[in-house]
């Protein structure tokens, strides 16, 4: 009797394998998003080329620089004027002065000084509503080169690609937006980031 209870249990626990399973989800990503994005990278890493190239030869003399397209130099220009606002716009998105929407663009709203955090605001302070606006004007026009810089490097691009390429940084915007910043779904509705 042991023993067939035994051979019961045996019979049962080598039935039953518990095996690991390892799953990788490589990427959410579709093909085009991926193509933007390594285009975008391309475009990034073109900018530090420029910025590391050193201006002087080994004599001290001023070394022309290498001939570059209008569009790549406008498109330099546009990653500059983004990175030299980069400590803007997130307290911007903070006050909830801007929000990044459905387009790819920030989008701007009432620039509310009430009851703004005690950290902001000397920040706060500095801005007029024109010059507050100026800025999100001048980095959504440096938003618009970049993107369609994507595009005139993209040989799998068109400029009729150009909405979803729009949509494709919308959502790279919207996956760096912080808890609390407002974003605009694909509904074009206006919610907090949770």
């Amino acid at each position: 009797m042991k023993n067939l209870l035994y051979m019961m249990i045996i019979i049962g626990v080598s039935g039953c394998t518990l095996a690991k399973v390892n799953v990788e989800v490589l990427s959410e990503r579709t093909a085009l998003e991926n193509q933007v994005l390594g285009t975008y990278n391309s475009l990034d890493r073109e900018m530090l080329l420029v910025a590391s190239v050193r201006g002087v030869d080994s004599e001290g003399n001023i070394k022309p620089s290498h001939p570059k397209s209008r569009e790549q130099q406008d498109a330099i220009s546009a990653i500059q004027l983004i990175d030299f606002h980069s400590d803007d716009i997130p307290n911007f998105k903070k006050l909830h002065w801007v929000g990044e929407n459905n387009t790819g663009m920030l989008e701007k709203f009432t620039m509310n000084k009430e009851n703004i955090p005690k950290d902001l605001q000397e920040f706060a302070g500095r801005f007029s509503s024109a010059e507050f606006s100026s800025i999100i004007d001048q980095i959504n026009s440096a938003r618009m080169v970049i993107m369609q810089r994507v595009i005139d490097m993209n040989e799998n691009l068109r400029d009729e690609d150009m909405p979803e390429v729009r949509k494709i940084f919308a959502k790279l915007n919207v996956d760096k937006a912080l808890s609390g910043e407002k974003i605009q779904n694909e509904n074009g509705e206006w919610i907090q980031k949770r």
